[in-house]
């Protein structure tokens, strides 16, 4: 499932390539028939994205401005052409046409068009985002420090924190030494509070490359020239995900299950 990262960074790119634009919307797939002739003839304002929920404000020929939301879920996927794009093939949720691009919607779990009050109901269920400069870490670390539930459950719980996903909440546990499984009121403040600034940290790095890199380049060759996250190959991007040696230690990354997914933890820098 995409992360925040992802779903930030398409608000952003959606918005460079239609802002201001009257868009042509169709569903092909016509499972949002009614939507999407909403859409059609409107003029894209603004996007915004809140964890891993993406909103586009729209403002329509007749009637007061309309607001899509997308949730990708675990298939869905966002993909642009040159306008007018190529014969639309498959589930195709979603086609926003403008003068320039057109982006293509699907498989997503959400797409529907949302009132301000359903809109209010949806983000008052979402815990802080930490891309956003708008969010409180102390809602955060108030909930985390509180619960007796394993901070790898906690940190994948949208509720505590929003556009956190599984490869984030390894990666995470793994920079700041502790277990996952460790519960959250074992961490004091101060361990919440860098945890938060951590999370800020790589998802911000993850908007700007559009993929996820959480290792420090320069403890691959502390001897070698400088390296940025940009040039690290794929193999050289995490420390534990999927991995069965850490690449920090070498040592053997443990996996289990943890709030349903599958969670990794070194047995050497993580020890419990």
């Amino acid at each position: 499932m995409p992360e925040g990262h992802t779903i930030h960074r398409l608000a952003r790119n959606l918005l460079r390539d239609l802002k201001g634009c009257t868009v042509v919307a169709s569903s092909p797939q016509g499972r949002f028939t009614e939507g999407a002739a909403a859409l059609d003839g409107a003029r894209i304002l603004r996007t915004d994205a809140l964890g891993k929920h993406l909103f586009v404000d729209a403002e329509p020929v007749e009637g007061p401005p309309v607001t899509l939301h997308v949730h990708l879920g675990l298939f869905g996927r966002f993909r642009r052409h040159r306008t007018p794009g190529p014969e639309p093939k498959g589930a195709l949720r979603l086609r926003l046409a403008g003068p320039e691009w057109t982006w293509d919607l699907s498989g997503p779990t959400a797409c529907s068009l949302m009132g301000d009050d359903e809109i209010a109901d949806l983000t008052a269920r979402l815990g802080p985002d930490p891309l956003r400069s708008d969010s409180d870490a102390g809602r955060f670390v108030t909930r985390a420090g509180r619960s007796r539930t394993a901070i790898g459950a906690l940190l994948m719980d949208q509720s505590v924190v929003a556009g956190v996903g599984n490869v984030y909440r390894s990666e995470l546990c793994f920079r700041l030494g502790i277990d996952p499984r460790v519960p959250g009121r074992d961490l004091d403040e101060a361990q919440l509070r860098v945890l938060w600034a951590d999370a800020a940290a790589l998802l911000r790095v993850g908007v700007r490359l559009g993929r996820i890199v959480t290792v420090d380049p320069n403890e691959l060759d502390p001897d070698g020239p400088p390296r940025t996250p940009a040039k690290l190959r794929r193999d050289e991007r995490l420390y534990v995900y999927r991995r069965h040696h850490c690449l920090r230690c070498g040592g053997p990354v443990e996996w289990f299950d943890l709030a349903n997914r599958r969670a990794y933890a070194c047995g050497v820098d993580q020890a419990r």
